[in-house]
């Protein structure tokens, strides 16, 4: 087998992720949210960069259609933000994937992502990618809960300390 052949392979993987993203928006609609043609596009390379990026391989569309399920009901995604918060979100995906060094499901990530950006960072990609993504990957690689904030530890502590 001759290297000569992962652009073609790439380039199918590529179309493939378009379709699947397209064929994602009669799941979307009904959250008045769809992508166009270029914007599916723009996301597939976004997913490969970021993997690029991030030293990661993945066949298919990957995590980007169970990122807009997950996403799609959210009450901060609008028509205007919906294409560039994907975009953030995929970023923030595949590097924490490896932050976390792989301790967490791809399911587990997207989930507690999705939480995260609902709850406490009421739509901010940046707040979820700058503190709650790195907050769950310190305490993975620490061995702790995956909701373990330090926070919390010292007002429990306080608590403790009063009694």
């Amino acid at each position: 087998m001759s290297f000569e052949l992962l652009p073609f392979a790439s380039g199918i993987i590529q179309k493939q992720a378009v379709n699947e993203i397209i064929k994602l928006n009669n799941y979307t609609a009904h959250y008045g949210l769809t992508l166009t043609p270029q914007q599916a596009i723009e996301l597939a390379e976004t997913r490969t960069i970021a993997l690029r990026d991030n030293g990661r391989i993945e066949f298919g569309g990957g995590v980007i259609d169970r990122i807009i399920r997950e996403f799609s009901d959210s009450p901060y995604l609008s028509s205007q933000n919906y294409a560039e918060t994907l975009h953030d979100l995929i970023e923030a995906f595949y590097y924490y994937k490896n932050e976390t060094m792989d301790l967490i499901s791809d399911e587990d990530m997207i989930k507690f992502m999705k939480i995260s950006f609902d709850g406490v960072c009421r739509g901010s990609t940046d707040l979820l990618a700058g503190k709650e993504l790195h907050r769950l990957a310190e305490n993975l690689k620490h061995r702790r809960p995956a909701d373990y904030s330090e926070d919390e530890q010292s007002i429990e502590e306080d608590e403790d300390e009063q009694a």
